[in-house]
């Protein structure tokens, strides 16, 4: 029989999670951690039986059992064991896992000893944790069921696409479920940006005063020409631009007509996962790993002197809920710091548009308005604190009343052609006193219909299209929350993953950009598993896991109309490989054995191989590829094209390590003409490769004759 001491043993997943709660409970309580997962599948192996109804095997990880002993000794002493770990599906299989490999009763199952409850809470503070501990409930087999369905699915597509890739391409590859969608969108973007071809078009700028000369200019661009209002493409070149300022000259500028209003600008709602992700990119600079690692400490509590302290909710939630006490709390402070006006009446009410978004969860939030990024700021490091004023300030602007602005649009008659002037004021912040935004004020000066405009000057203006932008990791998370891809957790694991593996990589403007591998896996998965890469059919998966999570379909049901088709393509592809050769074939013959040489791929690009392997393992690199274009830094070798290890092309001397110069930008193989350093070529022309030289053209001089 089992020795009770009176102890209540609670189980989190986070040392620092299981401090924060311990300085909230009473004595008789004891929180542990279970250092996240503490079963999964093996590694070694495909870990289900495909012939079971995909009944996955669990092991305990190495680096979990020493952890797993301790706490099924502690299990022995204690009367009560409450899981407490996270209200997501991870969270809930977590505690379910738990169950099975500590031998626990499933919670609130009738007279078993210990006793075993599962509670669960949005933030981690000392009301939320006595109100949760008030209020146990059954685990939730439905979250879990959802989560294991996705693990199987994902363990299925990995360890049975992978081996097709090491085939095709090399041992080492391997192929998501999610993450091989958002290569494919990398992929295709930076493919359109490849073929696009820019257009040109004009605009023309007056700037004009009113005969009072104040002294106050302002600008006016043309929108209409005989009433009729102008499309982009309208001014075509530089020579339709000129004939439309010759029509111009010696007419008459008047005040058409002009039109005040006031517009009203909204505050954005609090944060989700995927909108926080998006702005700790744009405003800090954040990574999404970045951002959720911070969010997790916020979340799970920061020693504020008087003890640690969770800062903020939940932060893995596609919600845009908010409680009646936050709500409460946010008006009290508003009012307390800020004054009535910068206070709401009655709460503004935000609606989830996100598809499967699981309402019972809140937004993110503080768990306590008053308690200002200012008060906390000594107990913060700098990137910590960046991210709780951000999240402070969005949920606090949240509760305010809009900006104000007032708004004026002057059309200005100039012969048969209308310029359109406009100017902004801000009339009153609102929402933008906590949560400022970048704005522009501009004034106009007061412009009745009829009054009489001086021209100070008139420009026309070259402009070219842009082809679309790269993906950065804030709108590619935008685009998979849009297309219903992935949930709130596994956004920051996604991009991580996919630039851990090399197919893709951040560029210094922080875009990111297929390697040579990202591109040649993503081909081969569209022409070969074109429906795993396909955005609808991965689309539908996370809304038959969301059925799951409900309990409306099992999750074998979604496992067996998945992988039957899936198995038998798979089949059908590996037969095709082993009947057909995807080598290379050179010219060139093998040096110790006499059989021609062939061009395969490896971790690092391509490479000259044996075709008599595995007898002949003879191997050597490819020479790389010359430009043709004599270094101009040694005037010795040649610049050829080389490639990183993560499949990055750049361009260096065929000398190095004797001549060290690289370049990422292509050399054009001239000087420039203002400090005589190579030039290289960028979007729409050239410049200089020197940092300190400025030197740019948008067209290519003419090579000199040799």
């Amino acid at each position: 029989m089992k020795n009770s001491n009176g102890v209540k043993l609670i189980i989190v997943e986070s040392p620092t999670k299981a401090r924060t709660i311990s300085s909230f409970v009473p004595g008789d309580f004891k929180v542990l951690s279970s250092y996240g997962h503490i079963r999964d599948l093996p590694k070694s192996s495909l870990g289900i039986d495909e012939n079971k109804d995909f009944k996955p095997k669990y092991v305990i990880p190495t680096r979990a059992r020493k952890n797993v002993n301790t706490l099924k000794k502690e299990v022995q002493k204690a009367d009560k064991i409450i899981l407490a770990t996270d209200e997501d599906r991870e969270g809930e299989a977590i505690a379910w896992h738990l169950t099975e490999a500590l031998d626990l009763e499933k919670p609130n199952s009738k007279n078993q000893i210990p006793k075993t409850e599962r509670i669960v809470f949005h933030e981690i503070t000392k009301r939320a944790i006595e109100e949760a501990l008030k209020n146990p409930r059954e685990m939730d087999m439905k979250l879990v069921d959802a989560q294991q369905a996705r693990r199987i699915l994902d363990r299925l597509v990995g360890y049975k696409l992978s081996p097709f890739l090491w085939k095709k391409i090399y041992r080492g590859l391997s192929a998501g479920r999610v993450q091989s969608v958002a290569v494919r969108l990398i992929v295709e973007r930076e493919r359109e940006i490849q073929s696009f071809q820019p257009q040109e078009y004009w605009t023309i700028l007056a700037k004009l005063e009113t005969e009072k000369k104040t002294g106050k200019e302002f600008e006016a661009v043309l929108i209409k020409k005989d009433g009729e209002t102008l499309d982009k493409f309208a001014i075509k070149n530089k020579q339709a631009a000129e004939e439309i300022l010759a029509r111009l000259a010696g007419k008459d500028w008047l005040v058409e007509n002009s039109e005040k209003k006031e517009m009203v600008k909204n505050p954005p709602a609090p944060f989700t996962t995927s909108t926080l992700q998006q702005e700790a990119f744009r405003r800090l600079g954040f990574t999404a790993k970045q951002t959720m690692l911070l969010a997790q400490q916020l979340y799970e509590g920061i020693e504020l002197g008087e003890g640690p302290v969770g800062l903020i909710t939940y932060m893995r939630t596609d919600s845009l809920n908010l409680s009646q006490d936050a709500l409460a709390a946010a008006r009290e402070f508003l009012i307390k710091e800020q004054g009535e006006k910068y206070a709401l009446k009655t709460p503004r009410i935000f609606k989830t548009k996100t598809k499967g978004a699981q309402e019972a969860h809140e937004a993110i939030r503080p768990t306590d308005p008053a308690r200002t990024p200012e008060s906390i700021k000594n107990f913060l490091n700098r990137r910590q604190l960046k991210l709780y004023e951000l999240i402070w300030r969005r949920f606090s602007a949240s509760q305010m009343p809009p900006s104000l602005f007032d708004t004026t649009t002057a059309d200005i008659k100039a012969g048969n052609y209308t310029f359109r002037a406009t100017g902004q004021a801000m009339k009153f912040d609102g929402f933008l006193k906590i949560y400022p935004s970048k704005f522009l004020e501009v004034q106009l000066p007061k412009l009745e219909p009829g009054t009489k405009l001086n021209l100070r000057e008139i420009t026309p203006l070259e402009h070219f299209t842009e082809p679309p932008p790269r993906w950065t990791e804030a709108s590619l998370v935008k685009i998979l929350e849009k297309y219903g891809i992935g949930r709130p957790s596994t956004y920051a694991p996604i991009i991580a993953t996919i630039q851990e593996r090399g197919y893709v990589q951040r560029n210094d403007k922080k875009r990111l950009v297929p390697t040579e591998i990202g591109f040649i896996v993503n081909d081969m998965l569209v022409e070969h598993f074109p429906e795993i890469v396909d955005i609808q059919f991965t689309a539908k998966m996370e809304e038959e896991l969301d059925e799951v999570a409900s309990g409306e379909i099992s999750w074998q049901k979604i496992i067996r109309e998945f992988y039957g088709p899936f198995s038998r393509h798979l089949a059908e592809k590996y037969e095709s490989v082993e009947k057909r050769d995807f080598q290379e074939a050179t010219d060139e013959l093998c040096e110790k054995c006499g059989k021609p040489m062939v061009i395969k791929r490896g971790r690092f690009g391509r490479f000259l191989a044996c075709s008599g392997f595995p007898e002949c393992k003879n191997t050597k690199p490819l020479p790389p590829v010359s430009l043709n274009l004599t270094c101009l830094k040694c005037h010795e070798g040649e610049i050829v094209e080389r490639s990183t290890r993560r499949g990055k092309i750049f361009y260096g001397c065929s000398r190095w390590p004797k001549c060290d110069f690289a370049s990422w930008p292509k050399p054009n193989g001239q000087t420039c003409p203002q400090c005589s350093s190579p030039l290289v070529e960028v979007k729409n022309g050239i410049k200089c490769s020197s940092k300190s030289c400025d030197f740019q053209a948008k067209e290519l001089p003419p090579k000199p004759a040799p």
